[in-house]
């Protein structure tokens, strides 16, 4: 088992990430949808009867959705794999600013608590795959016109910002498959510091889409994308991250 728990400074409010976290999952999911692979949204409804954290978060919005995969898995994954069962099955708990994803809290025992790597991820300074860089969207490099905050730039940028915030994403891998098991829960953890490094840049340099944006306005951003997925996820090309 690998437990993971990566840490992003973000130059935002706590008030501020749950809106744009939800604009950016939107429009990075229709960045990773094509030629039958991507997100299929099943569910995305209210909730206010699954107690999270000790009962101190009991309401929020569920979400239930397919990762349709494939090209986004190494090889050696797709050799072994039925067909038909690259799909990631993810049900969250959104009960902002405490979120739970399938069965994954930060309430550890203490043997996990042993087990935790702390990550820090620099969203300005932290390489990332030559594949995944665009310009625009370059912390050191993006300035906000609607807040003047940006660009990123120097080893310890946070320290120049205000309003600055650490988001936490605590990751628990458990694959049990002899001879297996270690290489692919490493794969899983590189692949989420991956994702959450590309994502949180696109967080910081989306901000002039979603700033201003209330959660009325996010709802209907949601309903017109899962109506977008489900039409391009049968189309096109394969888009997005690909393993490599």
């Amino acid at each position: 088992m690998l437990v993971k728990e990566f840490r992003v400074v973000l130059p935002l409010t706590v008030e501020e990430y749950q809106v744009a976290q939800l604009y950016s999952v939107a429009e990075a999911s229709k960045n990773e949808t094509g030629g039958g692979e991507g997100v299929e949204v099943l569910k995305n409804e209210p909730f206010d009867n699954h107690p999270l954290l000790g009962n101190r978060f009991s309401k929020g919005q569920y979400t239930y959705k397919i990762y349709h995969l494939k090209s986004k898995v190494p090889s050696f994954i797709r050799l072994l794999a039925p067909e038909g069962s690259l799909e990631v099955h993810e049900e969250a708990w959104n009960a902002y600013p405490y979120c739970r994803t399938v069965i994954t809290a930060h309430e550890l025992t203490g043997e996990k608590l042993k087990l935790r790597e702390v990550v820090p991820i620099d969203i300005a300074n932290d390489p990332v795959k030559p594949s995944d860089y665009k310009p625009d969207e370059d912390p050191t490099k993006f300035k906000s016109e609607k807040t003047n905050r940006g660009p990123l730039v120097g080893p310890e940028w946070w320290k120049k910002c205000d309003p600055v915030m650490t988001c936490y994403k605590l990751v628990t891998c458990e694959f049990k498959w002899f001879g297996l098991q270690t290489r692919v829960e490493k794969f899983i953890q590189d692949i989420e510091r991956r994702l959450f490094t590309n994502f949180h840049r696109q967080v910081f340099c989306w901000m002039d889409g979603w700033h201003g944006m209330t959660m009325d306005d996010i709802r209907r951003l949601e309903d017109k994308t899962k109506d977008e997925l489900d039409s391009q996820r049968q189309q096109g090309e394969v888009r997005g991250t690909k393993s490599e």
